[in-house]
């Protein structure tokens, strides 16, 4: 019986022995092998290990991926203008060295992440202070992320971090003064509207007043071809009337007398005071002379 519990407390013994001396590495990770705090080996290829069992000799993993760094909270900087604003950053990094990470930080991420936010807190006070609102917002955007990164990758080299990239995720005011920046931005864009709805007013005057001008010569115009066309017509109807009534001059004035007592009696209202013996009753007192006339007319007509 004291056999076979000897055996078994000395497996067990084995075992953890054997269990605390292997270690699996997966393609992940980084392995560091120390004892006392002091580095024995770092292993990056994956694979089963070994080592001392616990507590001469310990293991310690490192993640071997790129990480991100994002702040929790937009940090407050001030411009060159001696503004406000918020900027809300990120940083993508990887551990390159991890004999350097783990003397800096003893393995603890924790720390790493704080030493970094520090970083890329000063990296960004200096670049933001030296540049006005409007480049870092969209003027030099580019620029200061890659003045930024270039100062955290120098000083993330003394801790064994490789910064693979920083960029701004946002770029705003501070609440105090939003308001302000907007009542700025209605101001623009009404003075804008007032300069558009002015110069449309202008344009509309001046095509306004084109088809007025052109109206009028069109009218003009026309009416110049109209009287002209009249005074074709006028002149073509005088030629014809000369042409028809000399052929019996006698049979004119018996017809242009016709047309003056038309437009001396239109009514029976009508009333004139002339003599009778006038020449303006001949034709009324001498039938006969119209008769003759009209006669030596018609008989004339087929000599022409």
């Amino acid at each position: 019986m004291n056999r076979l519990v000897s055996f078994a407390v000395l497996a067990l013994i084995a075992l953890y022995l054997f269990t605390s001396s292997v270690f699996v590495v997966n393609q992940r990770q980084y392995a560091i092998v120390f004892a006392l705090g002091e580095v024995k080996q770092v292993i990056s290829e994956p694979g089963l290990h070994f080592k001392l069992p616990q507590p001469f000799q310990n293991v310690l993993f490192l993640d071997k991926r790129i990480l991100t760094l994002d702040t929790p909270d937009a940090e407050r900087f001030i411009t060159a203008e001696k503004k406000n604003i918020l900027v809300d950053a990120f940083v993508k990094w990887r551990i390159v060295a991890p004999t350097l990470y783990f003397v800096s930080f003893g393995g603890d991420e924790r720390r790493a992440l704080d030493r970094m936010s520090q970083i890329v807190k000063a990296a960004l006070n200096d670049e933001i202070t030296k540049r006005t609102v409007r480049e870092v917002i969209s003027g030099e955007r580019g620029k200061v992320m890659d003045a930024i990164r270039k100062k955290v990758e120098d000083e993330a080299k003394e801790i064994g971090v490789e910064i693979v990239d920083v960029r701004l995720k946002r770029v705003d005011y501070v609440d105090q003064i939003n308001a302000s920046v907007y009542d700025r931005m209605k101001a623009e864009r009404a003075r804008v509207a007032n300069e558009l709805r002015s110069t449309g007013s202008a344009e509309s005057e001046k095509i306004r007043a084109d088809a007025d001008r052109q109206r009028t010569v069109i009218l003009a115009d026309a009416y110049r071809d109209a009287e002209m066309l009249r005074g074709e017509g006028d002149a073509k109807a005088s030629q014809i009337y000369a042409q028809a009534f000399s052929q019996s001059p006698e049979f004119y004035k018996f017809y242009r007398s016709l047309e003056a007592y038309r437009a001396s009696f239109k009514s029976h209202s009508d009333l004139i005071v002339i003599d009778p013996n006038s020449e303006f009753f001949k034709y009324f007192k001498n039938p006969g002379v119209a008769a003759a006339g009209v006669g030596a007319g018609t008989a004339a007509s087929p000599k022409k």
